[in-house]
Formats: structure tokens, C-alpha cells, sequence
């Protein structure tokens, strides 16, 4: 026998009982009837691509048994009808902590200042670096939280991915439906993924702190984790690196926080073999190529950001370019990744309020994203990314009984969740309503009758009679189930002239008693006469897609709707400063082709382009031997070798535009001077608009950064225990740095002449970046950049690195070097300094300025650098002032900034003069280029203008007026009642060598 029973009274015959599980004890009495039920006549969605109109149904205890159209109810079933109802698969959320308890981070420490935490401080056997965080398992502290499940189930949500979000490497974490049970019914698996990020979370151990660090603590622990798998016996126990190890055959899930952590993650993943799936920021869609070229998958949020307040003329400046556009555009994010093919699900994530979730999917539909895409990115794509698909993620037979019943499309803006069932337990989120009672009625109230109108939608009526025929009435109105009481005034007095009435449901009619304006008990009903009078429902007319501006590259200002791209390019007619044999030439041109200078002489032709050097020098674009724009910083490791600039290069940094606006065309991107081995520098071109990896220069030699003085010391912090804290220890960090180095290379020399049976029985060395890196130094593979103050520390440094066999490469700084030029000659050591800071701080009171001009003339290959973003804009008129200040010839002057940096940095086979077949790396300048009136006019990389004089011009007036559309539109949003944040834009930091804080400089 079945029974058919309407959806108002599903409520009452829905009991919430548990699958009790045998194995636990029972405190009542066993109820053995079977939880099945029969939804009819709804429209079913099974997935997000397969639509069932007047579908059928049918669950029994917790799984789907059955789905389709036409299906017969079986006996024993309790049928619902859901006419007019839409049922999908309940939400699944990759990204959640549900259940797990919150993660206290602490205030302060791990940083510059303060003592150091150098070891960690877990207890147990447990890794070395307290972010490494592998060995937690998520379904070993979770619980349910009837509170949060119930938040996150009204916004769809049936099952979450839940994990702790503190450390690199983060451990396991479990799938759990969102229903009130035992722990263990609503576990649905219980390793599901591991969990990397680049934050080090809880830690307050002294490495990492830099995204760079990150990067390297993850890359050794990954080396690590292979290294100890292969030892028999162990040498230790290290329950993480086990817990690393056990994962591996996971999901992995990588939490970036934008396109560039996006990236540098898929990196990583790509050097150990592991395709990620890339927990993006919302910002992909501003450089989709490269988000596709991953090959991830992504798990994205849909926080849209607010607009900001800009009425103020003053807080609209404090906002940058990026914000700006970012708000107009972030809400297209998802439309431009289904476009590219990129597989996505959605997160919850970063959301202020869960329940905005579906309002901000749908404006995510409103931008462009599918009704289609967005349902499986709620459903079946997260299912499929964590392999739970035989689960949840649609509705199919022996899956869990996880499904939404709705008043309509669920991403129509008018729809509501009326129930959430998860695990076959009916969970309401707002009441369902019966059949549409909108229409117009006959109220007939002790024999007089009234036009009465019910408009509106259920939940939400809108009552409304006609008094006489000039006099209409708001009727007051409660509707609970099946009874209903009205009241209303007959005349516009509103005084003591109230009808009320009370009655229940019949059919399409109500009846029942009430009271007039005299207290006269009545009997009324109202017949039900038609349908409402069709008006044109504006919110009902399609919305046309929102106008949104373009993706430019870089995406901040002075970006470029296309990328730089290179040209042929003759330069006519130009004074030519070649930096080599043929010194200063007159009325010459220059032809770039194919990325490199292709010819030099006079009355050249080109089917390119062609630019009139007309009283304009032409020039080697300058090369910052040291400089911290586009990426540079600190980590605190006394030996921080292992750390690589490369891994948080910004390509977007302004700094670069600025710089390439001083003629500059390639820097040395430094570590900074907090430790005596700082990390490995990244040579790069200031290619604006390009991507991390693209500014890194192809073929280049590796370089590092070593410190000397008070910064790697430790003076500015009397707090510190970090070693070394005397400059004697500083001396003993190199020594043991490449002792150590030397012994690691004999290990893997002995381990690499065994035989072949041998070395199958023997474990291999375990494989460190540190000494990987120092042993490059010792071997000439790796070349020293050395900041360096006083003599006796350069006379040190120099001594040490013979004493291995080596020599430094490059003194920076160096201000005291025309004390020991002759010492730095002999040691064939060059000099990149500054040509007239002193006395700024103790180390440098015996600075001077001839300081340069006397290196140079001592024989020691010497460069003028920046190491400041300001600096780095006027390198040409610092490398003018060795002129005043010693006397040097002009041509030599320049090759301060050009030739010899380049030399330096083992890059003058490809740049650092104008000669046939060098890189087309050339800069223009309005006049002399010594002359503080002069300006660069073009700066051209590979035969692409990255930076033009008048170009730059037009991208100001465009800036000033795309900055004017967006103030506009932000002022408009926040008219219109949208939310408007108070803050400005996040500041911009500028890296110093001899700084451990930064330079707070505010974007455009």
C-alpha cells in the first residue's frame, strides 16, 4: 500500500531518525520500518546536464534507489507531490573546516624582530620545521557541528570536504555529509586529499617567512619524504615525513591565493611529477593562457569584492587601478574558465555570509558562466576531484539520498531552498507553500461582497481589496498551512473601522468567521474568480550581460589591452654609443631584427619599423647589478641558500614600468642582507606584461647573495639568538657552510662508484638544496654577489673563498673598496657600488665618492647599481656623477650602467653594448644620456618597446579615464544600495638591502 500525502503536511511525517548503526549500544525501542519515500512530479535534475520533467524519485533508508520519469511508486513507499517542485543534487563544498576546531595563530615572532624561534616546538617525533604538518589526519579530531551544518545546508550545501588550514603541508582531510548524526554515519571517507599551501600557518619557527621560503621548505620535504621512504633501517622516526608519504596517492589540493601563487604552485608541482588541484583567488581569468597551460583543476571562490567608497576625491586616489578593475571583473572569473575549457568547482570560501553563496553564483551567470558549468561545479566536479562520485555529486542509484528541493530554477533569483536532504533525513530551510493562491477573488463578508487581489508568490503574498469602487485597501495577511486570517480598515481614516477575519482553506476558496468595524460576529468566504491581469514583469526580462572592461597585461596601471610583442625596428640617424672599439657613432643606424641588432651603418632600410633618432643617443639599455624591484626580499635562515627569487618574482610590480622609464633594461633581482647566505638571485628583462617566468634571461649564469656587517649580525635586533651574532661568527658560517658542502659531494662521489649490486643495497645520500647550492658556489657553477661595507670583512670574505678554491664574484656595496682595491684586483673580484651614499649608518663613515672612479682605476671591474626602486629610474645620472667625482671619460661613465654590469653579471655575449648579433636591448634618449635633462625616450628588450615617451603619455590620459568609468560605476553601485568598503587599496612595499622594514608607496 502507498500513500500520497501533499508537501504541506510532508513535515509532520517525516520522522528524523537515525540508521542506527549495529555496533552501538541502543536506549529506546528499534523501529525496523523502512524510511522510504516516492517524490513525484517534479523536474529532476540527475546531474547538471540531464533534465527529467515530471520525474520521479525514490529513496529508502538514506540511498537513491531509483530516478526517471514514468516510474511506478512501489508499495510501501510514502508519495509526495512535487508539482511545480525542482530537485537536485545537494551542493558539495571542497573547501571547509567544518567540524574541525579553529586554528589559533599567534601574534608576532618568526620574523625580524624579537628572539628567533630557531628550532620547532612540537612535541614528539615529528619533522623538523613545525609547518610541516603531514602527519595530521582531519577525521581524527572531526566532529559535528549542528550549528555551522545548518548554515551551510541552507545554502545548499550536503556534504563538505573538510581539513585543518594551518601549515605548508597540511595532512589529510575527510568528506562528511552535513546531516545531525553519529560522527561516523555522516564520515563518507576519511583520507579524501592532502593539503599543501604557501602558508606557514601556525608556525612561528624563524624559516620560512617568504613566499620564497615556502617554495623551498616544500621542494626539501619533498626530497626529504623520498629520501627517508628508501632508508631500512631508519635512522630516526619522523611521523610526518610517514604521514607525507601515505598521502601521496591523494588528491592533492594546493591552496594559491591568485593567478601568480596559481602559478608558482603548478611549478612545484610540475618539478615532483604531482598535477595539483589549484585552490585559485578568484583573479585566473587575468591571465587564463597561462591558468590553462597548468593543466589543473581549479576550486574557486566567488567572493566578489565590494566596491569602495569613492566619493571623496582623496580616498578614490588611495585605490588602485587592479582594485578597481578586479572589482568590476572578478564577478566573470568563472565565465572566462568554462570559456578556456579550464575544469573548476566552487567554493564557499572567503565568504562573509554562506548564504550569499547562490546570490553570487548567479551574478557569476548574470557574467557569463552557464547555468550548466555552474551546477557542476557545485555537484559533480568536486565529487569527481576527490572520487566520491559513487557518492554524491548527482542522483543515481546506491548513492546517498543528498538533494535539494526547490521552488523553481535554482539559479532563477526569485527561487528558494525549501529542503535540503542529506543522507535521506529531511532537513527544512524554508517551508513549502501548496498550490499558487495569486488570483482574484469575490470576498463576501455578512452578504456584501468585495473584488478582493492576491498577488505575489508563496511566502510572500500581497493581499488587497476593493472598499468601494474609488477606495482600495491593504489587507493584513498570515497564511500558516491550510489557515489564514485577514483584517483591513474601510476608509482612509483608519480609525476604529477594522474588519478582521479568520477562516481555513477550501479547494480554491476560504471561509470562516470574523468581526466587522461594530463588533458584529460574521461568517465570510472568498470564491476564487480568475487569474491576476498580466503586467509586463520587468525582473522577469533577461538581463543583459554586464559591460566590463579588458584584461590588460599587466593588469595594473600602464597595462596594455595585448601583450609587448617584438618588431623589426630601424633606429635612423642617431648618435650610437656602442661600448665598443668603434666608440661614439654620428648619424648612424641601427636595425633590430628578429629580437637581436642585425645591422650597424648608414642609409639602412627596413619593412618594419622605422624610428627617427634625429639628435636623439642611442644607447645599451642600462643593467641594475643589484636591485630588489619586481620580487626581492628576506628569508631569516642564517643559511638561506635554498631560497630562489624566482619563486616570487611580481611580474606586476610598478617598479618595473618605472625603471624600464630610466632606460633600464635587465636587473639582477637580489635576496636581501638579513642573513650571511641569503637566496639565489633571478637576472631578469623588465618584459612589462609578461609573466614570472618570461622575465627570467634564458642561458643566464646562477648567482646568490651573500651579506657581510651589521644586517646578517643581527645589530638592529638586541633580542636576537639567531647565529652568528658577532662578525667572527659570520667568518665561521661560510667555513662550515662549505666544509660541509665539500663532505656532502665526497657522500654522493662514494655512493656514485658502487657498483651496480652494491648501490641496490645501499641507501643514497639524502639529496639537500642547501649543500646542492653551496657546492655550486665551490665549483664555479653558482657566482657570489656580496654585500660588503668595512675592508677587514672583504679581506675575510675573500680570504675564506680562496681557502676553498674559489673566487667572489662581486662585492655590492662595498664601500670601503678603494681601501682594498689592489686586494680585489689580485683576487680578480668585480664591484657593483653606489656613486655617493655615505655615512648612513655606522658601517659606512669611511665611505667616499671618488670611491668608483679609484676601483675602476685600480683595475677592479666596477658597475654603479641602484639596490633602491627610486634609484633604479636614474641610473643614468648616477653613473654621470663618477665624472665630477674622479674625473672618468664619458664613454666610460656609461659603461658603469651598461657594459660592465653586464660583464659582471656574465651577461656581455648578450647585452651591455650595440654590437651585430647582440640582443636587441637598446634604449633612446631624448639627448645626452648623462645629461639629467635627457629621458628615455624608447626602451626597447629583444626588438619589443616596453617603454615609449609617447606612448606613455597616451597610457596616462588612458588611465586618468578608465580610472574616471570605474570611480563612476563604484559611485553608481553604492547609490544603488551595493556596499562600499571604506578602505583604500593594499600599499605597495619598496625592498632596501640595509632595510629590514619596507617603503610604503601607493599604487595607481
Amino acid at each position: 500500500m502507498k500513500k500520497v500525502i501533499p508537501i504541506l503536511l510532508l513535515s509532520l511525517l517525516v520522522a528524523q531518525r537515525s540508521f542506527s548503526q549495529e555496533t552501538f549500544p541502543r536506549n529506546d525501542v528499534k523501529d525496523q520500518r523502512a524510511e522510504a519515500y516516492a517524490f513525484t512530479n517534479a523536474t529532476i535534475f540527475t546531474n547538471a546536464s540531464t533534465k527529467i520533467e515530471n520525474g520521479v524519485l525514490l529513496i529508502r533508508n538514506g540511498k537513491i534507489e531509483k530516478v526517471g520519469a514514468g516510474l511506478a511508486v512501489p508499495a510501501g513507499y510514502t508519495e509526495i507531490n512535487m508539482k511545480g517542485k525542482f530537485i537536485y543534487p545537494s551542493f558539495i563544498d571542497l573547501y571547509s573546516n567544518y567540524g574541525l576546531p579553529k586554528v589559533e595563530i599567534p601574534t608576532g615572532g618568526g620574523g625580524f624582530s624579537g628572539p628567533e624561534q630557531v628550532q620547532t616546538k612540537t612535541k614528539g617525533a615529528y619533522n623538523a620545521n613545525q609547518a610541516i604538518k603531514a602527519d595530521y589526519n582531519a577525521f581524527q579530531e572531526f566532529t559535528v557541528d549542528p550549528k555551522t551544518a545548518e548554515k551551510l545546508r541552507a545554502s545548499g550545501f550536503g556534504a563538505v570536504l573538510t581539513f585543518r588550514a594551518d601549515g605548508i603541508a597540511r595532512g589529510t582531510s575527510a568528506v562528511v555529509t552535513l546531516g545531525e548524526d553519529r560522527d561516523n554515519v555522516v564520515m563518507l571517507k576519511d583520507k579524501a586529499a592532502a593539503h599543501l599551501s604557501f602558508n606557514r600557518g601556525s608556525s612561528r619557527q624563524m624559516y620560512p617567512v617568504s613566499q620564497m621560503g615556502f617554495a623551498a621548505l616544500l621542494r626539501q620535504t619533498y626530497l626529504d619524504a623520498d629520501w627517508y621512504s628508501k632508508q631500512n633501517p631508519k635512522p630516526f622516526k619522523d611521523l610526518s615525513l610517514e604521514g607525507w608519504i601515505a598521502s601521496q596517492g591523494l588528491p592533492q589540493i594546493f591552496e594559491a591565493s591568485g593567478w601568480v601563487t596559481d602559478l608558482r604552485a603548478d611549478k612545484i608541482g610540475d618539478e615532483f611529477s604531482k598535477q595539483y588541484i589549484i585552490k585559485g583567488g578568484g583573479d585566473e581569468y587575468q591571465r587564463i593562457n597561462e591558468i590553462k597551460a597548468t593543466n589543473a583543476s581549479l576550486i574557486i571562490p566567488v567572493n566578489f569584492p565590494d566596491a569602495f567608497d569613492v566619493d571623496d576625491p582623496l580616498d578614490a586616489d588611495r585605490v588602485s587601478l587592479t582594485d578597481m578593475k578586479h572589482w568590476e571583473m572578478a564577478p566573470a572569473n568563472a565565465s572566462f574558465l568554462e570559456k578556456a575549457g579550464i575544469e573548476f568547482a566552487i567554493t564557499s570560501d572567503r565568504l562573509k555570509d554562506k548564504a550569499d553563496l547562490l546570490k553570487n553564483v548567479r551574478k557569476a551567470i548574470e557574467y557569463g558562466l552557464s547555468e550548466t558549468t555552474a551546477l557542476k561545479a557545485l555537484t559533480e566536479t568536486p565529487a569527481k576531484l576527490v572520487n566520491i562520485q559513487n557518492k554524491v555529486g548527482s542522483l543515481a542509484p546506491g548513492l546517498e539520498a543528498n538533494f535539494l528541493i526547490s521552488s523553481g530554477n535554482i539559479f532563477d533569483e526569485a527561487t528558494v531552498i525549501n529542503e535540503n536532504w542529506v543522507q535521506g533525513k529531511r532537513y527544512a530551510i524554508k517551508e513549502m507553500e501548496g498550490a499558487d493562491l495569486s488570483g482574484k477573488y469575490n470576498l463576501t463578508v455578512d452578504g456584501k461582497t468585495y473584488p478582493l487581489e492576491v498577488s505575489g508568490k508563496p511566502g510572500d503574498y500581497k493581499f488587497k481589496v476593493k472598499v468601494t469602487d474609488s477606495l482600495s485597501m491593504d489587507v493584513k495577511s498570515k497564511l500558516e498551512r491550510e489557515l489564514i486570517s485577514l483584517s483591513f480598515n474601510t476608509t482612509k481614516a483608519k480609525k476604529n473601522d477594522v474588519v478582521r477575519l479568520t477562516g481555513w482553506r477550501q479547494g480554491t476558496s476560504w471561509k470562516g468567521e470574523g468581526q466587522l468595524t461594530d463588533g458584529k460576529s460574521v461568517e465570510w468566504h472568498a470564491d476564487f474568480t480568475g487569474p491576476l491581469d498580466k503586467k509586463e514583469d520587468k525582473k522577469d526580462a533577461k538581463k543583459d550581460k554586464p559591460m566590463i572592461g579588458d584584461v590588460i597585461y599587466p593588469f595594473t596601471a600602464f597595462g596594455t589591452k595585448e601583450k609587448i610583442k617584438p618588431e623589426e625596428i630601424l633606429i635612423k640617424n642617431a648618435t650610437v654609443w656602442t661600448n665598443e672599439q668603434d666608440g661614439i657613432l654620428q648619424n648612424t643606424d641601427v636595425l633590430i631584427k628578429d629580437g637581436k641588432i642585425s645591422a650597424i651603418g648608414k642609409n639602412l632600410a627596413t619593412a618594419g619599423k622605422t624610428i627617427d633618432g634625429t639628435g636623439k643617443h642611442l644607447t645599451a639599455g642600462i643593467v641594475d647589478e643589484h636591485t630588489h624591484i619586481g620580487g626581492g626580499g628576506n628569508d631569516v635562515a642564517a643559511n638561506s641558500s635554498m631560497v630562489r627569487i624566482e619563486d616570487q618574482l611580481d611580474a606586476q610590480d610598478a617598479d618595473l614600468y618605472r625603471a624600464l622609464a630610466g632606460g633600464v633594461v635587465a636587473v639582477q633581482v637580489l635576496h636581501g642582507s638579513a642573513n650571511p647566505i641569503g637566496g639565489q638571485s633571478a637576472l631578469i628583462k623588465l618584459k612589462w606584461g609578461a609573466s614570472p617566468d618570461e622575465l627570467k634571461i634564458k642561458g643566464a649564469d646562477k648567482f646568490i647573495k651573500f651579506a657581510l656587517g651589521e644586517n646578517v649580525k643581527r645589530t638592529g635586533n638586541p633580542q636576537s639568538q639567531r647565529f652568528p651574532l658577532t662578525r667572527m661568527g659570520v667568518e665561521q658560517v661560510y667555513v662550515d657552510a662549505f666544509t660541509n658542502a665539500v663532505a656532502y659531494e665526497k657522500k654522493w662521489k662514494d655512493y656514485n662508484a658502487l657498483a651496480d649490486k652494491d648501490k641496490a643495497t645501499t641507501s643514497p645520500p639524502r639529496k639537500d638544496l642547501v649543500d646542492e647550492t653551496i657546492l655550486e658556489i665551490v665549483r664555479g657553477k653558482r657566482f657570489i654577489t656580496c654585500h660588503s661595507y668595512v675592508q677587514s670583512e672583504i679581506n675575510m670574505m675573500m680570504k675564506v673563498a680562496e681557502r676553498f678554491g674559489f673566487r667572489i664574484n662581486t662585492f655590492t656595496h662595498i664601500l670601503e673598496g678603494y681601501k682594498v682595491a689592489d686586494k680585489m684586483k689580485a683576487h680578480g673580484v668585480a664591484a657593483g657600488t653606489f656613486s655617493d651614499w655615505w655615512d648612513y649608518k655606522w658601517e659606512v663613515h669611511y665611505a667616499i665618492p671618488y670611491n668608483a672612479a679609484i676601483m675602476q682605476r685600480e683595475g677592479v671591474l666596477t658597475a654603479i647599481n641602484s639596490d633602491d626602486a627610486n634609484m633604479g629610474r636614474r641610473l643614468n645620472q648616477e653613473a654621470a656623477k663618477t665624472i665630477k667625482y674622479g674625473d672618468m671619460k664619458e664613454e666610460d661613465a656609461l659603461k658603469m650602467v651598461t657594459l660592465n654590469p653586464a660583464r659582471i653579471l656574465h651577461l656581455n655575449n648578450q647585452i651591455g653594448s650595440i654590437k651585430v648579433g647582440k640582443s636587441g636591448d637598446v634604449t633612446l634618449w631624448t639627448g645626452h644620456p648623462l645629461s639629467v635633462y635627457s629621458k628615455a625616450d624608447k626602451t626597447i628588450i629583444e626588438g619589443a618597446i616596453y617603454f615609449d615617451l609617447d606612448k606613455d603619455q597616451q597610457l596616462r590620459k588612458d588611465l586618468e579615464k578608465e580610472r574616471a568609468r570605474l570611480i563612476n560605476k563604484m559611485i553608481d553601485a553604492k547609490k544603488s544600495g551595493a556596499p562600499a568598503a571604506k578602505t583604500g587599496s593594499k600599499q605597495h612595499m619598496e625592498y632596501h638591502c640595509d632595510e629590514h622594514g619596507e617603503e610604503v608607496v601607493y599604487e595607481n
